[in-house]
């Protein structure tokens, strides 16, 4: 009998596959059929697959088929994912902003929807809070400000998830787990601390699993990081474009081709000099297009 499921984690050769069944609550232990291990064809948590049962006492099926996906992210690798919950801590580690806008820029390129979490708001005053989130706000995009120790910001953030698939990002020490734990208790998943001598979060997460939600949806839980890799496929031309902050001032450039680096009557960069965008917004973004034009000279 063949069944629809989703792939929630692959380890050591088997998929496991959440049956996609009112009815049933039962995750199968999926083999690959021969044709496959010879094939380019790749598996990753999100993918909505086909299956045939084998053994339904011992939960054990063969994968048969791979249906299209809708969005890859390339780190976390993990396919059909609506939205990323991005989380930053607003200090233990200090805020990696350069990171946060390389996953923006990712999110964007793959059209899928980014949350903006800043945790750990319990470790800084109100001043720096507002701060930060300022220069975010021009996004547009979704802020939320969490604190586990104090409960804060979690059943917003539940909201947000409901029968939704999401995944969390960050580097490690943001408190990725902490705030899963808080949104799912029953979980306890381990967490680590943050590194005094390197001030970075030591790893937790060894691999990305999608957790089914209790209030409905999948959430998933990926390794942090410390660097991103720019997609491939992402020109010096559109960068711009995953910067909704900047779409307002563009019209304004004096040419339609414009980088916002050195050209004359630059909007964007008028808009820097006169307060309405932020500096380091800006100069981070400078940064990935400079990354960008490189990687275009050597290919």
């Amino acid at each position: 009998m063949q069944f629809k499921g989703i792939i929630i984690k692959g380890y050591s050769g088997f998929y496991y596959v959440w049956e996609e069944n009112q009815n049933s609550q039962k995750v199968w232990e999926c083999s690959l059929r021969g044709k496959f291990r010879l094939q380019t064809q790749t598996f990753l948590p999100g993918d909505h697959v086909v299956c045939t049962k084998i053994n339904t006492e011992k939960c054990t099926a063969v994968l048969e088929k791979v249906l299209p996906r809708s969005t890859e992210l390339i780190r976390p690798q993990i396919a059909n994912i609506e939205q990323v919950i991005i989380i930053t801590s607003f200090a233990e580690p200090e805020p990696d902003l350069a990171l946060l806008d390389r996953i923006l820029v990712q999110a964007a390129l793959q059209k899928i929807k980014p949350i903006l979490c800043f945790n750990k708001s319990d470790l800084v005053g109100e001043i720096s809070q507002k701060e930060l989130l300022a220069t975010y706000t021009p996004t547009n995009y979704p802020l939320i400000v969490s604190s586990v120790p104090e409960n804060k910001g979690i059943s917003v953030l539940k909201n947000w998830l409901h029968n939704k698939i999401s995944v969390l990002a960050g580097p490690s020490g943001v408190g990725k787990t902490s705030i899963l734990n808080a949104l799912e208790t029953h979980l306890s998943l381990p967490v680590g601390a943050v590194s005094r001598k390197s001030g970075r979060g030591r790893h937790t997460t060894r691999h990305v699993e999608l957790l089914p939600l209790s209030g409905g949806g999948f959430l998933a839980d990926t390794p942090g990081f410390s660097r991103l890799k720019l997609p491939a496929n992402l020109t010096r031309e559109s960068l711009s474009l995953f910067y909704p902050d900047f779409q307002p001032f563009q019209a304004f450039c004096q040419f339609k081709t414009c980088l916002h680096r050195e050209e004359p009557h630059c909007g964007v960069r008028e808009a820097v000099q006169t307060g309405q965008l932020n500096q380091g917004r800006y100069e981070r973004y400078l940064q990935i297009l400079n990354e960008v034009i490189e990687a275009e000279r050597s290919y």
